[in-house]
């Protein structure tokens, strides 16, 4: 018993030795999200309104591309685990030249569509303006964020993260520093807001893929571009993709019905949107640590020390979503004014809050067990999963558009039916599924 016991207080210190400085670099994109919409938010609702529309397009982008990090991540971790350090490495480099290519081909297609899409995401009149100049000014920081996904694979893989919080701080204050200066200094507005998050965007790619390249280079890795290793990194990555098409869907449709309830819920949305992602990368730091650990352990071949790390990355995520939670309701109540000067808009941002705070503990677990699964490779059954979950949560959602239509339906009624099937549908289904699958092992023999 005593043995059983010493053993899980291990695997918890090795989650967390993880988990907090991967946590620095996820909150990256969210922060830079946060910080404009604390600022932008005292520009003006339209201001905040086009902010919520751009940073959705470019998050959601963003997003259909982490699969650089976590394909990179189980790759390079189950290399590690089989002692094959030098063929890791270059899979993480292979990684890296994909997040490059991805990039410039995906920044000048947002530069030239940039009106037609913030159009059709619901946008009008001074918003869409808004948001148009917010998505040209920061599209072509999109290469540099995505050489940072690819790059924290190879460190996550290598347990080598605490760099990526030292990366994460440094953007963050350059962000701050340039949001203050450009915005409310020269008075640029959204798009200053844009440009000041290019700039950190490519300052933490500097920052970390110098060391990437110079650990890879000592151990022997090749770091030119080898086809092979990046039609690899293509086939995870197309699974991965999927899967988070389906998501990013509902979570683009989710933006769509709220612009449509009027300029109010939508900025309101923003700002507890943009705490939202904040707060669920703290989560998903656990789900990561669980993932690099567990795909070492497959990769070594040893099963019980992979279902031993995935029970307890489960607790943890419940653990930290409850008391994540509690800060997050105490937040929705003195936080508001931080974000709008609009009493209306601060009594939305505090419904949303609090609604996302009860339900937090939710998502605190499915996020830690989904990045388990991740690791373990098993590609194919979430994005099946997602695919049935959007299925569902996309007629759940046009349902609430219609009984929420009309002016007799108040903005907080609103406000509470879009953040609770986010995470009541959203979050609860996909958190049915995958307690469905750790109960078996299929998932560890991928």
């Amino acid at each position: 018993m005593a043995d059983d016991e010493r053993a899980e207080r291990s695997v918890n210190r090795r989650i967390l030795a993880l988990a907090i400085p991967t946590f620095g670099q996820l909150i990256a994109e969210p922060a830079f999200v946060l910080i404009d919409t604390a600022i932008v938010g005292h520009v003006g609702d339209s201001a905040l309104a086009g902010l919520s529309v751009g940073s959705t397009i470019v998050l959601t982008v963003v997003g259909l591309c982490v699969f650089l990090a976590y394909g990179t991540t189980s790759r390079v971790a189950r290399l590690m685990g089989a002692g094959k350090r030098r063929e890791g490495l270059e899979a993480g480099i292979s990684g890296l030249w994909l997040a490059l290519a991805i990039g410039i081909v995906v920044s000048v297609a947002l530069f030239v569509f940039a009106r037609p899409i913030c159009l059709w995401m619901g946008a009008g009149g001074v918003a869409l303006d808004d948001a148009v100049a917010y998505l040209r000014a920061v599209v072509f920081g999109l290469p540099g964020m995505l050489l940072v996904y690819a790059a924290n694979g190879i460190f996550r893989g290598l347990a080598k993260v605490a760099i990526t919080l030292v990366a994460a701080v440094a953007g963050a204050i350059l962000n701050t520093v340039l949001d203050v200066a450009l915005i409310l200094g020269c008075g640029w507005g959204v798009f200053g807001s844009g440009v000041g998050t290019l700039i950190a965007q490519w300052f933490m790619a500097v920052v970390l893929i110098v060391p990437a390249l110079l650990w890879a280079r000592q151990e022997g890795a090749s770091l030119r571009p080898r086809m092979q290793g990046i039609k690899a990194s293509m086939g995870d990555g197309l699974v991965l993709f999927i899967r988070t098409l389906a998501l990013r869907a509902c979570l683009m449709a989710t933006v769509m019905l709220a612009a449509r309830m009027g300029v109010r819920v939508l900025a309101a949305y923003q700002a507890v949107n943009s705490t939202w992602n904040f707060v669920l990368n703290m989560l998903d730091a656990i789900g990561i640590a669980g993932q690099s650990l567990v795909a070492a352990e497959i990769g070594a071949e040893r099963p019980q020390r992979a279902l031993r790390m995935t029970r307890a990355a489960g607790r943890a995520g419940l653990a930290a979503g409850i008391v994540i939670g509690i800060g997050l309701i105490a937040l929705g109540l003195i936080a508001p004014p931080l974000f709008s000067a609009s009493v209306p808009v601060r009594h939305l941002i505090a419904v949303g809050m609090v609604v996302v705070g009860v339900t937090l503990p939710l998502s605190g677990w499915m996020w830690a067990v989904d990045g388990i699964l991740i690791g373990a490779g098993d590609y194919r059954y979430l994005a099946a999963t997602c695919i049935i979950t959007a299925c569902i949560y996309l007629p759940s959602l046009a349902g609430i558009g219609v009984l929420c239509n009309g002016s007799a339906v108040p903005d907080t009624v609103r406000m509470t039916a879009l953040w609770a099937a986010v995470t009541l549908l959203f979050i609860g289904i996909r958190a049915i599924f995958n307690a469905l699958r750790i109960r078996g092992d299929a998932w560890l023999n991928r």
